[in-house]
């Protein structure tokens, strides 16, 4: 019951002519149950359970009469008060039910005032009154280990929690960060995802397969742990390694490791005398280096030292190290062992070191990635066309320089096979003023479209031509029309071609049996198009529906 803080005129009465209103209940429920014994009625029984200890058997006649007296002025005040004629009118309007009425409305009027004296309904035991004293099972009040007692007694069972749930909203960004994943995660990532909640709990990591370590969160002395416990180590990748420091790196050139392929990526706390201690000692049997994201350390110096002792790399990877320039790209063309070679400037590069540098290396290369050379023009294509003979993977990204010229130039008659991937995105012209470009068309557009689908379209399995915002709606009707197939090409990407809508895009599917993603950002007239079953088509014009559309037509 609900403790009332403010009292009626009732109770102002009651106080007044030291009556109390608990009392006389309690006389009145004493003479119902002596009525009860007499007429060998037990109607009324369960209502008045434990209420012996409250009889006064030693009331004398006299006192017994002026109780009475006032009990009845009481109840006659009570019957006339507006309250009470409020509560009948609610009622069944039946003048059996007034005593009810009235016991009830006492009742609610007999609790005592805060910070009076009172004994616990349940323990005895005498505390005070609080506005915050909660009401017993028997309209009498509680101390507060009780109170707290009944409350906890009452309170359900707490449901367990769900987890996370990893609804459309974190596919959705799982995608826009290129992890477009169909169907259930694999073992080994459920197994990583598992390792990385419970981190903590972890003492070692076992028969861990080095390439699933870059998805863990490790600290300095992790890193030590590792290289302790792997003697054996010769492949070693690090993502997001901030915490790898000098100490670190030491401790591994003393461990005399046979590593031979390291990736290393944000270890800025790395100093560049300890990158050029750990090139000294590792570098004759490193066979593949994989540095990015390094803005304070890895400068030219550095990167000759690397270079010169690093005599038997085959595969070299260097994307945005903030401090490499013109001085680190001719140091490059000294190493004659690459076959992969990948790299991406953040400095203003000379044209010429770079044609020096690509003439020298792209005999033997099989892999080329040349991304951020804003300058670079239709040369450097040449010098590609000419003397690559073997590649398989080209990537040249992020240039508003080279002409469609240049890149029908190459592709057309050269002796290099068919590419199995191929980047040449945000290769365009860049002056919104003019959105259809310069008469001869600069970056990759309908001529060069055609002339590399002619080249490498066998053989082609990821093309990326995103924002190459020239080809023409013609061009893409030539390309995929009715008979020709593309039968190797899986992943293809078209985003911010806006040329391209239904009819374009199941022409693309229609071509491809292969195909498995289609990313189509901003592409504005694509609008329903029917994807087939296996298809995973990314990007969408109506904000409402998901970003992946995942096809189910037969």
């Amino acid at each position: 019951m609900p403790l009332l803080f403010r009292h009626s005129a009732l109770t102002d009465f009651l106080a007044s002519n030291n009556i109390s209103a608990a009392q006389i209940q309690q006389d009145h429920l004493t003479r119902l149950r002596q009525f009860e014994r007499q007429t060998a009625v037990e109607r009324r029984e369960t209502d008045h359970v434990n209420d012996d200890e409250y009889q006064n058997a030693d009331e004398s006649a006299a006192d017994k009469k002026k109780r009475k007296r006032k009990e009845a002025v009481a109840l006659a005040k009570i019957k006339k008060s507006k309250e009470f004629a409020r509560r009948k009118a609610q009622g069944t309007g039946d003048s059996d039910n007034d005593d009810d009425i009235v016991r009830e409305m006492m009742c609610e009027d007999s609790q005592p005032f805060a910070y009076q004296l009172e004994n616990c309904e349940v323990c005895g035991k005498r505390f005070t009154v609080t506005p915050y004293s909660k009401a017993g099972p028997r309209g009498g009040l509680l101390c507060a280990r009780c109170s707290k007692e009944l409350a906890d007694d009452g309170k359900k069972p707490k449901a367990n929690r769900r987890g996370p749930r990893s609804g459309r909203r974190q596919k959705q960004s799982n995608l826009l960060d290129g992890l477009a994943q169909l169907g259930a995660p694999s073992l080994a990532e459920m197994c990583t995802k598992k390792v990385a909640d419970n981190i903590n709990d972890i003492e070692e990591f076992g028969d861990l397969p080095p390439q699933l370590l870059h998805r863990l969160k490790l600290e300095t002395q992790d890193f030590e742990k590792i290289f302790a416990f792997m003697p054996n180590l010769y492949h070693v990748n690090f993502r997001f390694a901030g915490q790898l420091k000098d100490k670190v790196v030491e401790y591994l050139l003393d461990r005399n490791l046979k590593i031979k392929r390291l990736q290393l990526d944000a270890a800025n706390l790395i100093s560049d005398e300890c990158w050029q201690q750990l090139f000294r000692k590792l570098g004759p049997q490193l066979e593949s280096l994989k540095l990015s994201n390094l803005d304070s350390s890895l400068d030219d110096e550095t990167v000759e030292v690397m270079c010169r002792e690093c005599t038997s790399l085959q595969r070299l990877k260097l994307k945005q190290c903030w401090k490499m320039g013109n001085r680190s790209l001719q140091a490059i063309s000294q190493l004659i062992s690459l076959q992969h070679l990948s790299l991406d400037f953040v400095q203003e590069i000379c044209d010429e070191i770079l044609l020096n540098t690509v003439s020298k290396l792209s005999p033997r290369l099989r892999t080329l990635s040349l991304e951020g050379l804003s300058t670079a023009d239709d040369r450097l294509l040449d010098i590609i066309h000419v003397n690559c003979r073997t590649l398989t993977k080209l990537r040249f990204s992020d240039n508003a320089v080279c002409s469609d010229k240049g890149f029908v130039t190459l592709f057309t008659d050269w002796d290099n096979p068919p590419l199995e991937f191929v980047d040449l995105s945000s290769t365009r012209d860049v002056d919104n003023s003019n959105p259809d470009g310069p008469v001869d068309a600069i970056g990759l557009a309908s001529q060069g479209f055609m002339a590399l689908m002619n080249h490498s379209g066998p053989g082609l399995q990821k093309l990326n031509i995103a924002s190459c915002r020239h080809v023409s709606r013609s061009a893409f009707e030539e390309v995929f029309a009715a008979g020709k197939t593309y039968p190797n090409l899986e992943e293809i990407d078209v985003s911010f071609h806006t040329v391209v809508d239904d009819y374009i895009v199941g022409r693309i599917f229609q071509c491809c049996p292969k195909l498995q993603k289609l990313v189509a950002f901003a592409c504005f007239n694509l609008r329903d198009a029917q994807v087939p079953a296996g298809v995973a088509l990314i990007g969408g014009l109506k904000a409402q529906d998901p970003i992946v559309l995942q096809g189910h037509h037969y």
